[in-house]
Protein backbone atom coordinates (compact mmCIF):
# COMPACT_ATOMS: atom_id res chain seq x y z
CA UNK A 1 0.00 0.00 0.00
CA UNK A 2 1.71 3.00 -0.91
CA UNK A 3 1.76 5.96 0.72
CA UNK A 4 0.21 9.46 -1.07
CA UNK A 5 2.50 11.34 -3.57
CA UNK A 6 2.46 13.85 -5.95
CA UNK A 7 5.05 15.51 -8.59
CA UNK A 8 4.32 18.20 -10.49
CA UNK A 9 1.56 20.98 -10.79
CA UNK A 10 -2.05 20.26 -10.57
CA UNK A 11 -5.10 22.20 -9.54
CA UNK A 12 -6.32 22.80 -5.78
CA UNK A 13 -9.59 20.78 -6.18
CA UNK A 14 -9.93 17.77 -8.19
CA UNK A 15 -12.22 18.26 -11.57
CA UNK A 16 -12.24 21.74 -11.72
CA UNK A 17 -10.95 23.77 -14.33
CA UNK A 18 -7.41 23.62 -14.85
CA UNK A 19 -5.94 26.12 -18.00
CA UNK A 20 -2.73 25.70 -20.02
CA UNK A 21 -1.20 28.95 -20.88
CA UNK A 22 -3.11 29.54 -24.33
CA UNK A 23 -5.86 29.04 -22.20
CA UNK A 24 -6.76 25.72 -23.63
CA UNK A 25 -7.46 23.04 -20.82
CA UNK A 26 -5.32 20.75 -19.48
CA UNK A 27 -7.10 17.33 -19.44
CA UNK A 28 -7.77 15.14 -16.33
CA UNK A 29 -7.20 11.07 -16.19
CA UNK A 30 -8.45 9.22 -13.20
CA UNK A 31 -5.86 5.81 -13.42
CA UNK A 32 -7.54 3.78 -10.77
CA UNK A 33 -7.62 -0.29 -9.84
CA UNK A 34 -10.44 -2.27 -8.92
CA UNK A 35 -13.29 -0.24 -10.13
CA UNK A 36 -13.48 3.05 -8.25
CA UNK A 37 -12.45 1.43 -5.23
CA UNK A 38 -9.04 0.47 -5.00
CA UNK A 39 -5.64 2.81 -5.27
CA UNK A 40 -6.15 5.44 -7.83
CA UNK A 41 -4.19 8.80 -8.91
CA UNK A 42 -4.80 11.73 -10.85
CA UNK A 43 -2.66 12.98 -14.11
CA UNK A 44 -3.74 15.98 -15.97
CA UNK A 45 -1.80 15.74 -19.66
CA UNK A 46 -1.21 18.69 -22.29
CA UNK A 47 -3.25 16.70 -24.93
CA UNK A 48 -5.98 13.81 -24.72
CA UNK A 49 -4.75 10.83 -23.43
CA UNK A 50 -7.14 9.16 -26.09
CA UNK A 51 -6.14 9.92 -29.53
CA UNK A 52 -5.34 6.96 -31.52
CA UNK A 53 -4.37 7.38 -35.18
CA UNK A 54 -4.13 3.62 -35.79
CA UNK A 55 -4.92 -0.07 -34.87
CA UNK A 56 -1.87 -2.13 -36.35
CA UNK A 57 -1.26 -6.07 -35.87
CA UNK A 58 -1.28 -8.05 -32.76
CA UNK A 59 0.49 -10.73 -31.76
CA UNK A 60 -0.66 -14.30 -29.65
CA UNK A 61 2.48 -13.87 -26.70
CA UNK A 62 0.42 -16.75 -24.22
CA UNK A 63 2.95 -19.25 -22.31
CA UNK A 64 3.10 -22.28 -23.90
CA UNK A 65 2.28 -24.85 -21.25
CA UNK A 66 4.62 -27.79 -21.49
CA UNK A 67 1.50 -30.65 -21.14
CA UNK A 68 2.24 -34.27 -19.34
CA UNK A 69 4.23 -33.18 -16.41
CA UNK A 70 4.90 -35.30 -13.44
CA UNK A 71 4.46 -34.19 -10.11
CA UNK A 72 8.26 -33.93 -8.86
CA UNK A 73 10.67 -31.37 -7.35
CA UNK A 74 12.23 -29.21 -10.35
CA UNK A 75 14.81 -26.46 -10.94
CA UNK A 76 15.60 -24.21 -13.83
CA UNK A 77 19.00 -22.69 -14.86
CA UNK A 78 17.29 -19.28 -15.52
CA UNK A 79 20.97 -18.48 -16.04
CA UNK A 80 20.88 -20.18 -19.34
CA UNK A 81 18.37 -18.02 -21.03
CA UNK A 82 19.48 -16.34 -24.01
CA UNK A 83 19.91 -12.04 -24.29
CA UNK A 84 18.11 -10.62 -26.89
CA UNK A 85 18.06 -6.97 -27.95
CA UNK A 86 14.25 -6.34 -27.00
CA UNK A 87 12.99 -6.07 -23.64
CA UNK A 88 9.68 -7.48 -24.46
CA UNK A 89 11.22 -10.40 -26.53
CA UNK A 90 13.52 -11.37 -24.14
CA UNK A 91 10.89 -11.99 -21.88
CA UNK A 92 10.99 -16.12 -21.17
CA UNK A 93 7.88 -17.21 -19.35
CA UNK A 94 8.78 -20.41 -16.87
CA UNK A 95 5.82 -20.64 -14.15
CA UNK A 96 2.34 -20.00 -14.96
CA UNK A 97 -1.04 -20.25 -13.07
CA UNK A 98 -4.33 -18.23 -13.45
CA UNK A 99 -2.59 -15.93 -10.62
CA UNK A 100 0.92 -14.98 -11.40
CA UNK A 101 3.33 -15.36 -14.38
CA UNK A 102 7.00 -16.00 -13.41
CA UNK A 103 9.52 -14.69 -15.72
CA UNK A 104 13.07 -14.42 -16.97
CA UNK A 105 14.40 -11.76 -19.05
CA UNK A 106 17.97 -10.60 -20.23
CA UNK A 107 17.45 -7.69 -22.04
CA UNK A 108 20.50 -6.00 -24.13
CA UNK A 109 19.01 -2.84 -25.64
CA UNK A 110 16.60 -0.06 -24.21
CA UNK A 111 13.25 0.45 -25.20
CA UNK A 112 13.56 3.79 -27.90
CA UNK A 113 10.96 3.29 -30.18
CA UNK A 114 8.10 2.33 -28.71
CA UNK A 115 6.42 2.22 -25.55
CA UNK A 116 4.63 -0.36 -23.45
CA UNK A 117 1.35 -0.95 -21.21
CA UNK A 118 0.62 -4.23 -19.37
CA UNK A 119 -3.35 -4.45 -19.15
CA UNK A 120 -3.54 -7.54 -17.83
CA UNK A 121 -1.15 -7.26 -14.58
CA UNK A 122 0.81 -5.29 -12.15
CA UNK A 123 4.26 -6.04 -12.71
CA UNK A 124 7.40 -7.07 -10.26
CA UNK A 125 10.93 -6.66 -11.69
CA UNK A 126 13.53 -7.66 -9.83
CA UNK A 127 17.13 -6.65 -10.86
CA UNK A 128 19.30 -9.37 -10.54
CA UNK A 129 22.08 -7.38 -12.70
CA UNK A 130 22.19 -3.90 -14.39
CA UNK A 131 21.16 -0.90 -13.72
CA UNK A 132 19.61 1.93 -15.72
CA UNK A 133 15.90 4.25 -15.64
CA UNK A 134 12.86 3.17 -15.71
CA UNK A 135 10.85 5.78 -17.26
CA UNK A 136 6.73 6.26 -16.54
CA UNK A 137 3.85 8.56 -17.02
CA UNK A 138 4.36 9.50 -13.66
CA UNK A 139 7.94 10.33 -13.77
CA UNK A 140 11.48 8.19 -13.66
CA UNK A 141 12.94 5.91 -11.17
CA UNK A 142 16.40 5.15 -11.56
CA UNK A 143 17.16 1.39 -10.39
CA UNK A 144 20.36 -0.77 -9.63
CA UNK A 145 21.44 -4.33 -8.51
CA UNK A 146 18.90 -5.85 -6.19
CA UNK A 147 15.92 -3.09 -6.97
CA UNK A 148 12.14 -4.62 -6.81
CA UNK A 149 9.92 -2.33 -9.29
CA UNK A 150 6.17 -1.97 -8.80
CA UNK A 151 5.00 -0.89 -12.04
CA UNK A 152 0.75 -0.81 -11.63
CA UNK A 153 -1.20 -2.63 -14.11
CA UNK A 154 -2.14 -0.32 -16.98
CA UNK A 155 1.03 2.01 -16.99
CA UNK A 156 3.07 3.34 -19.59
CA UNK A 157 6.67 2.72 -19.29
CA UNK A 158 10.03 2.57 -20.51
CA UNK A 159 13.17 0.56 -19.67
CA UNK A 160 16.39 2.20 -20.61
CA UNK A 161 19.67 0.19 -19.44
CA UNK A 162 22.97 1.64 -19.10
CA UNK A 163 24.84 -1.37 -20.62
CA UNK A 164 24.09 -4.64 -22.53
CA UNK A 165 24.39 -6.81 -19.66
CA UNK A 166 21.21 -7.21 -17.13
CA UNK A 167 19.54 -10.13 -15.76
CA UNK A 168 15.64 -10.04 -14.55
CA UNK A 169 13.11 -11.63 -12.79
CA UNK A 170 9.55 -10.75 -13.15
CA UNK A 171 6.27 -11.95 -11.82
CA UNK A 172 3.53 -10.73 -13.60
CA UNK A 173 0.18 -10.78 -10.85
CA UNK A 174 -3.01 -10.43 -11.86
CA UNK A 175 -4.01 -9.30 -8.72
CA UNK A 176 -3.19 -6.09 -7.12
CA UNK A 177 -0.20 -5.95 -5.45
CA UNK A 178 0.37 -4.55 -1.67
CA UNK A 179 2.12 -4.01 0.99
CA UNK A 180 1.49 -6.65 3.88
CA UNK A 181 -1.20 -6.41 5.97
CA UNK A 182 0.35 -7.79 8.72
CA UNK A 183 2.72 -4.96 8.68
CA UNK A 184 0.01 -1.83 8.28
CA UNK A 185 -2.02 -0.33 10.98
CA UNK A 186 -5.52 0.41 10.30
CA UNK A 187 -4.90 4.10 8.46
CA UNK A 188 -2.36 2.04 5.91
CA UNK A 189 1.24 3.21 7.31
CA UNK A 190 3.92 0.88 7.97
CA UNK A 191 4.43 -0.25 11.65
CA UNK A 192 7.59 -0.34 13.92
CA UNK A 193 7.66 -4.60 13.34
CA UNK A 194 7.86 -4.07 9.71
CA UNK A 195 11.33 -4.94 7.80
CA UNK A 196 10.76 -1.74 5.48
CA UNK A 197 9.13 1.81 6.09
CA UNK A 198 7.78 4.03 3.78
CA UNK A 199 11.09 6.00 3.40
CA UNK A 200 12.70 2.97 1.97
CA UNK A 201 9.82 2.99 -0.91
CA UNK A 202 11.22 5.42 -4.04
CA UNK A 203 8.69 6.53 -5.65
CA UNK A 204 9.56 8.46 -9.39
CA UNK A 205 11.39 11.98 -8.21
CA UNK A 206 11.50 12.91 -12.01
CA UNK A 207 8.40 14.20 -14.24
CA UNK A 208 9.88 14.10 -17.89
CA UNK A 209 7.24 15.84 -19.81
CA UNK A 210 6.48 15.60 -23.48
CA UNK A 211 4.23 17.65 -25.68
CA UNK A 212 5.11 16.17 -28.67
CA UNK A 213 2.69 14.93 -31.28
CA UNK A 214 3.44 12.28 -33.93
CA UNK A 215 2.98 8.56 -34.38
CA UNK A 216 3.93 7.22 -30.70
CA UNK A 217 4.00 3.17 -31.00
CA UNK A 218 2.72 2.00 -27.70
CA UNK A 219 2.32 -1.93 -27.28
CA UNK A 220 -0.59 -2.91 -25.04
CA UNK A 221 -1.16 -6.54 -23.55
CA UNK A 222 -4.69 -7.41 -22.69
CA UNK A 223 -5.35 -11.49 -22.12
CA UNK A 224 -2.04 -12.33 -23.60
CA UNK A 225 -2.28 -10.31 -26.74
CA UNK A 226 -0.03 -8.14 -27.91
CA UNK A 227 -1.80 -4.95 -29.71
CA UNK A 228 0.40 -2.25 -31.44
CA UNK A 229 -1.74 1.10 -31.32
CA UNK A 230 -0.19 4.37 -32.90
CA UNK A 231 -1.45 7.05 -30.59
CA UNK A 232 -1.17 10.81 -31.78
CA UNK A 233 0.97 12.75 -28.89
CA UNK A 234 3.50 11.54 -26.13
CA UNK A 235 2.63 9.34 -23.80
CA UNK A 236 4.78 11.36 -21.43
CA UNK A 237 2.91 14.61 -21.45
CA UNK A 238 1.51 14.68 -17.70
CA UNK A 239 2.50 17.96 -16.25
CA UNK A 240 1.36 16.84 -12.81
CA UNK A 241 -0.72 14.01 -10.59
CA UNK A 242 -1.08 12.71 -6.98
CA UNK A 243 -2.91 9.74 -5.34
CA UNK A 244 -1.76 6.27 -4.44
CA UNK A 245 -1.46 4.22 -7.67
CA UNK A 246 1.97 4.94 -9.33
CA UNK A 247 4.98 2.92 -9.77
CA UNK A 248 7.61 2.67 -7.00
CA UNK A 249 11.05 1.13 -6.32
CA UNK A 250 12.30 -0.79 -2.85
CA UNK A 251 15.53 -2.65 -2.34
CA UNK A 252 16.09 -6.24 -1.39
CA UNK A 253 19.30 -4.84 0.29
CA UNK A 254 16.84 -2.23 2.21
CA UNK A 255 14.82 -5.38 3.89
CA UNK A 256 15.70 -5.98 7.85
CA UNK A 257 15.74 -9.36 8.59
CA UNK A 258 13.22 -10.51 11.45
CA UNK A 259 15.20 -13.56 13.70
CA UNK A 260 15.03 -15.30 16.58
CA UNK A 261 16.61 -17.23 19.06
CA UNK A 262 15.33 -20.78 16.70
CA UNK A 263 14.28 -20.82 13.16
CA UNK A 264 12.12 -18.80 11.96
CA UNK A 265 9.30 -19.41 9.02
CA UNK A 266 9.08 -18.18 5.63
CA UNK A 267 6.70 -15.88 6.08
CA UNK A 268 9.05 -13.45 8.75
CA UNK A 269 10.61 -12.82 4.59
CA UNK A 270 7.57 -11.78 3.41
CA UNK A 271 7.68 -8.48 1.58
CA UNK A 272 5.19 -8.12 -0.83
CA UNK A 273 1.56 -9.87 -0.97
CA UNK A 274 -1.54 -10.54 -3.35
CA UNK A 275 -4.49 -12.81 -2.94
CA UNK A 276 -2.67 -15.17 -5.19
CA UNK A 277 0.67 -15.26 -4.01
CA UNK A 278 2.84 -14.04 -1.79
CA UNK A 279 6.66 -12.71 -2.54
CA UNK A 280 9.67 -13.04 -0.10
CA UNK A 281 13.12 -11.53 0.20
CA UNK A 282 15.95 -13.91 2.31
CA UNK A 283 18.78 -11.47 3.07
CA UNK A 284 22.06 -12.01 4.65
CA UNK A 285 21.67 -12.19 8.64
CA UNK A 286 22.31 -13.64 11.87
CA UNK A 287 21.26 -17.04 12.57
CA UNK A 288 19.28 -17.85 15.74
CA UNK A 289 21.19 -17.86 18.56
CA UNK A 290 19.63 -20.72 20.88
CA UNK A 291 22.72 -22.74 22.53
CA UNK A 292 20.63 -25.65 20.58
CA UNK A 293 19.44 -24.29 17.26
CA UNK A 294 19.73 -25.24 13.89
CA UNK A 295 19.65 -22.91 11.76
CA UNK A 296 18.86 -24.75 8.69
CA UNK A 297 14.96 -24.73 7.82
CA UNK A 298 13.20 -28.07 8.99
CA UNK A 299 11.64 -30.36 6.77
CA UNK A 300 8.01 -28.82 5.52
CA UNK A 301 4.85 -30.14 3.82
CA UNK A 302 3.70 -27.28 1.34
CA UNK A 303 0.06 -28.78 1.35
CA UNK A 304 -1.80 -25.65 0.07
CA UNK A 305 1.05 -23.78 -2.03
CA UNK A 306 3.74 -24.07 -4.12
CA UNK A 307 7.14 -22.79 -3.52
CA UNK A 308 9.52 -20.75 -5.53
CA UNK A 309 12.84 -19.75 -4.77
CA UNK A 310 15.18 -17.59 -7.67
CA UNK A 311 18.16 -17.47 -5.89
CA UNK A 312 20.50 -13.84 -6.25
CA UNK A 313 23.64 -14.54 -4.55
CA UNK A 314 25.78 -15.79 -1.42
CA UNK A 315 26.00 -19.31 -0.26
CA UNK A 316 22.55 -20.84 -0.12
CA UNK A 317 23.10 -22.85 3.05
CA UNK A 318 20.10 -25.39 2.94
CA UNK A 319 20.78 -26.05 -0.88
CA UNK A 320 23.86 -28.40 -2.70
CA UNK A 321 25.22 -27.04 -5.76
CA UNK A 322 22.79 -23.83 -6.53
CA UNK A 323 24.30 -21.73 -8.70
CA UNK A 324 23.68 -17.66 -9.34
CA UNK A 325 20.00 -17.43 -11.31
CA UNK A 326 18.86 -21.21 -10.41
CA UNK A 327 15.11 -21.10 -9.85
CA UNK A 328 13.72 -24.43 -7.70
CA UNK A 329 9.97 -25.23 -7.76
CA UNK A 330 8.64 -27.38 -4.47
CA UNK A 331 5.10 -28.12 -5.30
CA UNK A 332 2.28 -28.58 -2.96
CA UNK A 333 1.67 -31.83 -1.59
CA UNK A 334 5.35 -32.74 -1.12
CA UNK A 335 7.10 -32.76 1.83
CA UNK A 336 10.75 -30.76 1.41
CA UNK A 337 13.94 -29.78 2.88
CA UNK A 338 17.11 -29.35 3.69
CA UNK A 339 19.84 -31.01 1.22
CA UNK A 340 21.82 -34.41 2.59
CA UNK A 341 24.22 -32.38 5.08
CA UNK A 342 22.72 -29.05 4.71
CA UNK A 343 21.34 -29.95 8.25
CA UNK A 344 23.93 -31.15 10.17
CA UNK A 345 26.69 -28.36 8.29
CA UNK A 346 24.23 -25.59 9.89
CA UNK A 347 24.40 -26.18 13.47
CA UNK A 348 26.95 -24.09 14.95
CA UNK A 349 26.72 -21.20 11.85
CA UNK A 350 26.48 -17.75 13.20
CA UNK A 351 25.12 -15.60 9.93
CA UNK A 352 24.19 -15.97 6.42
CA UNK A 353 25.20 -13.95 3.20
CA UNK A 354 22.32 -15.85 1.03
CA UNK A 355 20.43 -13.49 -1.13
CA UNK A 356 17.17 -14.92 -2.87
CA UNK A 357 13.86 -13.96 -3.90
CA UNK A 358 10.80 -16.38 -3.20
CA UNK A 359 7.81 -16.79 -4.07
CA UNK A 360 4.55 -18.89 -2.70
CA UNK A 361 1.52 -19.49 -4.78
CA UNK A 362 -1.77 -20.83 -3.13
CA UNK A 363 -2.88 -22.41 -6.80
CA UNK A 364 -0.21 -25.14 -8.61
CA UNK A 365 2.22 -23.52 -11.44
CA UNK A 366 2.88 -25.33 -14.72
CA UNK A 367 5.72 -25.49 -16.27
CA UNK A 368 6.41 -23.54 -20.17
CA UNK A 369 8.29 -25.52 -22.87
CA UNK A 370 10.65 -22.71 -22.61
CA UNK A 371 11.46 -24.11 -18.82
CA UNK A 372 11.97 -27.45 -19.82
CA UNK A 373 15.05 -26.32 -22.30
CA UNK A 374 16.95 -25.56 -19.37
CA UNK A 375 15.76 -27.53 -16.47
CA UNK A 376 17.73 -29.54 -14.09
CA UNK A 377 17.92 -33.22 -14.90
CA UNK A 378 16.98 -35.77 -12.30
CA UNK A 379 16.88 -32.17 -9.23
CA UNK A 380 13.96 -34.11 -7.91
CA UNK A 381 16.60 -37.52 -6.70
CA UNK A 382 19.06 -35.05 -5.30
CA UNK A 383 17.58 -35.62 -1.57
CA UNK A 384 19.29 -39.34 -2.30
CA UNK A 385 21.95 -39.94 0.35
Amino acid sequence: MPFYHKLGKFPHKRHTVYRQADGSLFHEQLFGTVGFDGMSCLMYHINPPTVVKEVRGQKNIAPEIAEGISLSMRSIMGANIEPKDDFLESRVPVLVNSDCYIELAAPKKSMKDYFYKNADADEIIFIHKGSGKLKTQLGNIDFSYGDYLLIPRGMIYQMTFDNEDNRLFIVQSFNPVYTPKKYRNWFGQLLEHSPYCERDIRPPHELETHNEKGDFLIRIKKQDILHDYIYGSHPFDVVGWDGFNYPYAFSIHDFEPITGRVHQPPPVHQTFETTGFVLCSFVPRMYDYHPDAIPAPYNHSNIDSDEVLYYVDGDFMSRNHIEKGQITLHPGGLPHGPHPGAYERSIGKKETQELAVMVDTFKPLKMTKQALNIEVKDYSKSWIL
